[in-house]
């Protein structure tokens, strides 16, 4: 057993962030050998022990560059409004890559598959205004998604 790094970090839950999407608008055929994607943030709801509130409908949304070995390059930026009408501007970047090219498939085609077949993270930035909710910019946070048909969900964790 090794000891652990005296600067390991600690996580702590944040909120989820459950998004409805847009149909997706590909840019094709791709000029550059990847393909460009634009899906919109139609709606979504934040949950959790340090944020609640909304995605405000239509504020933004992900523009995934899908590289031709499969992993897909997360660029996504919208607007959240917290429960006491806060409102905090969201960048994540992230990837996502299947773990076998049979739920590549599956996932291409928009079918369910399990959270544990593939890779998906995202490193988020947020604005928010000074206040109650300043913290956010003041820390690191990482993401564990899942991909759900038509949605994704998204775990937010603060590195303390």
């Amino acid at each position: 057993m090794t000891a652990a790094h005296p600067f390991t970090p600690q996580l702590e839950f944040a909120f989820t962030i459950s998004i409805n999407l847009s149909k997706p608008y590909w840019v094709t055929p791709p000029a550059r050998g990847d393909m460009r994607a634009a899906i919109y943030a139609a709606e979504g709801s934040i949950e959790g022990p340090l944020l609640n509130g909304r995605v405000i409908p239509m504020s933004g949304g992900d523009f995934p560059l899908s590289r031709p070995n499969g992993v897909i390059d997360f660029d996504a930026r919208y607007v959240l409004e917290a429960d006491d009408g806060a409102i905090i501007y969201l960048e994540n970047r992230g990837y996502r890559w299947a773990r076998s090219d049979e739920i590549a498939e599956l996932m291409r085609q928009n079918q369910p598959v399990s959270h544990d077949s593939y890779y998906m993270r995202v490193t988020p930035r947020f604005d928010a205004p000074e206040g109650p909710h300043a913290w956010m910019a003041r820390h690191v946070f990482i993401g564990v998604a899942e991909k759900i048909p038509g949605a994704n969900r998204i775990h937010y964790f603060v590195v303390r």
